[in-house]
């Protein structure tokens, strides 16, 4: 494994990475998997808030601050929501893998994963233009011989892992492989702290949202450790959590402290694995 850039090595000589990351989720997950979705039209369109509402004002707000962003996406939300999906792109932004219908991978035998994965690309295909190149998996976890599947089918770069604080090769068969990991942390994902639903009840027992200030205050304090380390920080933010219009504000005011920190390269993650990979097959002194 590499050693991690020294302070200011990262491209432009910037101190710190961030791989902004949003998981556009939709209504997808365990209820429409199980179909209680299809019995329960409040739960649908609490999920369908994230692309039909939300995301255009996520899109705005990147494009005022002029920071690319990832969006880690369910091929069923691109087919529900092609119009939204595609404007991702056209902003210049990037979209990701994230399963059909937000699948539980570690569920999975190899033969239905490779069946979600060919899909899924064959739905970017046909209405982004291109396959994915990057995975998130949808469930926090994957079954062992994912890595091998996401390899196999042409993904250069999953973020999905824990493993690190900066990206990393994954091994195959104790091997090295070219598939980077960008890890994500529930430290920075918006449900931990923000989401809320009944029936089904999430968080179970209920009782927390947290303050919006606390809020901002550790994500700010998760990005300035990243910083003063010289990491690379990626987020697990859904537009359907924080794409509202309170807690947009947060995000807004994430971002302002991000930019004026100055020295931060912010990259998709496609960007980020691709500079990585070129620095891990780079001869090193």
């Amino acid at each position: 494994m590499t050693p991690p850039p020294p302070a200011g090595r990262w491209p432009d000589a910037a101190r710190s990475t961030v791989a902004l990351a949003f998981d556009v989720d939709g209504p997808t997950g365990d209820a429409m998997l199980s179909g209680a979705i299809w019995r329960k039209p409040g739960y649908f369109s609490l999920g369908a808030y994230g692309p039909y509402r939300a995301l255009p004002r996520i899109l705005d707000l990147l494009d005022d601050a002029g920071v690319p962003a990832t969006f880690f996406t369910p091929a069923w939300v691109v087919e529900t929501w092609p119009d939204a999906c595609r404007e991702v792109v056209d902003r210049g932004h990037e979209m990701a893998h994230h399963g059909y219908r937000h699948e539980r991978y570690w569920d999975l035998s190899p033969a239905q994963q490779a069946d979600v994965i060919a899909r899924s690309q064959q739905v970017f295909e046909d209405i982004l233009g291109a396959p994915a190149v990057g995975f998130r998996t949808p469930s926090g976890d994957w079954h062992p011989d994912t890595p091998r599947l996401l390899l196999d089918a042409g993904f250069t770069y999953s973020s999905s892992m824990r493993g690190d604080d900066r990206p990393y090769l994954h091994e195959v068969d104790g091997a090295p492989t070219s598939l980077v990991e960008i890890p994500g942390r529930w430290d920075l994902d918006d449900y931990a702290s923000l989401a809320y639903t009944r029936n089904p009840d999430f968080p179970i027992g209920q009782d927390r949202i947290a303050g919006y200030q606390q809020t901002l205050d550790n994500w700010i304090a998760e990005f300035d450790g990243h910083h003063a380390e010289g990491l690379c920080m990626t987020t697990l933010f859904h537009p359907k959590v924080s794409g509202k219009p309170g807690r947009l504000l947060l995000l807004e005011r994430l971002l302002e402290h991000m930019c004026d920190t100055g020295d931060v390269w912010f990259a998709t993650c496609r960007d980020v694995a691709a500079w990585w990979a070129g620095q891990e097959a780079a001869p090193h002194a």
